[in-house]
């Protein structure tokens, strides 16, 4: 018997996500939701992260931040760079928000890009799965994260000022990082203020840098004459970023607009031969303007607006010079109208519309890696809602339009149709399921049809192709709650049937960096192809309270997760998480908050053609907040972690530089957040 099937067979001692809270609110409304609806209520998995939680969950990345939530792992490409990975699904196909609008970066494009919303200035996070997608675009089989700031303040403060400083210290890196906020308001005027700062050195790792009998096998022609022990070198990182917001507050709504700066310059690990180190240095000025109006016309409950525009640019420097240089400039408006009861039915239907100018070019000589194109998406959503008796069902559509002028070649036009369907049946008070199914589709984007050079950070020479079709996927989800005083369980089941599958591999070919073969100095050739792929798995957990008294509460979580992901005709695809499994212990009493978790991951040997496998490890993390009441309406949180207490050398299976970069080792972290 495999180890899939025994953990499936074995569930009640094996299931997934350990949680620091004793119990998360289920009645807190999820603001991304496209109706009014509590976690409880949700008709498919949803992960919210806030408050004093999301404090002690808070990474280096928004990757990071999430990896250890239910299905959720990150995409790592050393310290500087974690894009979130949901069921095996990364890059385009999962939405990273901000505020509910697009974070319009490039790192939806490749594995060497951070993306620009940041989790230090993050007060809530939720991310969704299923029906509530279809409003934030195309294709997004995996899911949307959406990282709320409230940067543009959409309700009227107590008091005129309100200020919190949080400060923290990570020694792995030497890492210190210092966010700053305040806001308030006056009358029907509310600001907001933020910015952070961080700097980190070298990350301390718990062993080689570079497997180098897995290198030989992905690069036979490279020659590792540096390869550190218990560092990982250029891997040290600043970033600076501030923003302002403002608003007007009535009555029946508000409108706001807000501006924000992001400066992030961060290192890529080496490759070992000592004759090339890459950083890249990001810029990011983004502008938005949000609305929302209540019972604005006599047929609509709420009426919302989002606009935003983005100036993105990074350049890789390569040894001291400019390399590649990405830039993407793109606008992005939606409106939505959350309209009144038609009879059982309660829904909203929107537009949303997209268009960026991207292009990336070698800076210094000019010369194209991905043709300059015009991208124009314009997309209508609607999302209707009804109980039949105990069950709540809920209907999704979206149809979009996909045009992309690339310089040089003939525009290229898509029509994706996405839809889904979903069913919550609450069987009694402790017991619900629910049942999703959902049709994805999405266009090949700009870097998967027409990328064709060499690329700095990821060390690859990169091809496109323009016989890709659109990419669909069907995906079946199965869920199962039970909550009781002595038990609270989660189950999900997922089953996902992708057409036409879209996918970065290595093809085992080699070249210079001109794309002519060569001998000596190889670099990989790594090509954009697609076919059919299947995806399967399981999130589970199983929370106990242990011990609940004057002393305090005492709980136990059993945890497990795990997904497949395999092409028809046969093989794996490429960097899937592997089976996690493990538990943890959480103690609150009064202001302080604890916890212990230890996670086990197997061994990843289903990696695809030209990759290699990755070692099992086993993961320590402990963790303790307490929080104090200052003097007056001031408010003191003090936090300690220890990660990886065990200084395993983790091999990330989802990281395409798993073999040159592994985790962060032993280390501790330490900080606190003042707030008034």
């Amino acid at each position: 018997m495999n180890k899939t099937a025994f953990f499936l067979l074995m569930l009640p001692a094996s299931l997934l996500h350990a949680e620091t809270q004793a119990d998360i609110s289920l009645d807190e409304v999820i603001v991304t939701a496209p109706l009014p609806v509590t976690k409880a209520e949700a008709g498919s998995p949803v992960t919210v992260l806030s408050d004093d939680e999301l404090r002690m969950k808070t990474g280096h990345s928004i990757g990071d931040t999430l990896k250890n939530e239910l299905g959720i792992s990150s995409q790592s490409f050393g310290p500087g760079v974690g894009t979130p990975v949901i069921r095996g699904q990364a890059g385009p196909r999962v939405r990273v928000l901000s505020n509910g609008i697009g974070s319009n970066d490039v790192s939806a494009i490749s594995p060497d890009h951070a993306t620009s919303v940041e989790p230090l200035l993050a007060e809530r996070i939720e991310v969704l799965r299923g029906p509530a997608t279809l409003l934030y675009g195309s294709g997004a089989m995996g899911g949307v994260v959406n990282v709320i700031d409230n940067r543009i303040p959409g309700k009227a403060f107590d008091k005129a000022l309100n200020a919190a400083l949080e400060q923290r210290f990570d020694s792995t890196s030497d890492e210190t990082s210092t966010t700053m906020k305040v806001e308030g308001s006056k009358d029907h005027i509310a600001y907001h203020l933020d910015g952070f700062y961080r700097h980190r050195n070298n990350l301390d790792i718990g062993g080689s840098g570079i497997d180098t009998a897995k290198v030989a096998i992905t690069d036979p022609s490279l020659e590792v004459v540096d390869n550190p022990s218990g560092y990982l070198n250029n891997t040290g990182a600043e970033a600076i970023s501030g923003s302002a917001g403002l608003s007007w507050v009535g009555d029946n709504g508000f409108a706001g607009a807000s501006i924000n700066n992001l400066n992030n310059s961060y290192g890529i690990a080496p490759d070992g031969t000592g004759t090339e180190t890459v950083r890249i240095a990001m810029r990011q000025n983004k502008y938005d303007f949000k609305s929302e109006l209540t019972n604005p016309l006599p047929f609509a409950k709420t009426l919302r607006t989002r606009l935003g525009y983005t100036d993105y640019q990074h350049t890789e420097i390569a040894n001291g010079e400019p390399g590649a240089f990405f830039t993407n400039k793109s606008y992005e408006g939606r409106v939505e109208l959350n309209h009144q009861d038609i009879g059982p039915l309660r829904g909203a239907v929107g537009f949303q519309a997209q268009v960026s100018d991207f292009n990336a070019v070698e800076k210094l000589t000019g010369a194209s890696i991905v043709p300059r194109s015009d991208t124009y998406s314009y997309g209508v959503f609607g999302v209707e809602a009804f109980d039949l008796g105990p069950v709540t069902y809920q209907l999704g559509t979206r149809v979009e339009q996909t045009d992309i002028h690339p310089d040089g070649f003939t525009p290229l036009s898509y029509t994706p149709v996405s839809a889904s369907v979903s069913a919550l049946w609450k069987l009694d008070g402790r017991n619900s399921l629910n049942l999703a199914i959902t049709r994805s589709s999405r266009a090949p984007n700009v870097q998967e049809l027409l990328a064709n050079g060499y690329h700095d950070a990821t060390r690859s020479f990169e091809l496109g192709s323009l016989s890709l079709k659109e990419e669909t996927a069907y995906n079946l989800d199965l869920g199962y709650r039970f909550k009781s005083d002595w038990l609270r369980a989660e189950l999900d089941l997922f089953h996902n049937w992708a057409g036409d599958y879209i996918y970065q591999h290595r093809t085992g070919a080699f070249v210079d960096e001109d794309g002519n073969p060569c001998a000596v100095d190889c670099k990989p050739v790594v090509q954009s192809s697609q076919q059919d792929a299947i995806f399967k798995g399981y999130e589970a957990k199983l929370i106990f309270p242990v011990v609940e008294n004057h002393l305090g509460l005492m709980e136990l979580t059993l945890f497990s997760d795990y997904t497949r992901g395999e092409f028809k005709t046969g093989g794996d695809v490429p960097r899937m998480p592997p089976l996690r499994y493990g538990l943890q212990l959480d103690y609150n009493k009064d202001q302080l908050s604890s916890y212990l978790r230890l996670t086990r991951a197997d061994d990843q040997t289903h990696v695809g053609d030209f990759e290699t496998s990755t070692a099992g490890y086993y993961l320590l993390n402990v963790g303790v907040n307490y929080q104090i009441k200052a003097a007056g309406d001031a408010k003191l949180l003090v936090f300690a972690k220890g990660n990886n207490l065990l200084d395993q050398n983790i091999r990330n299976a989802t990281s395409y530089l798993r073999n040159f970069a592994p985790e962060a080792g032993r280390g501790a972290e330490v900080g606190f957040r003042l707030s008034y």
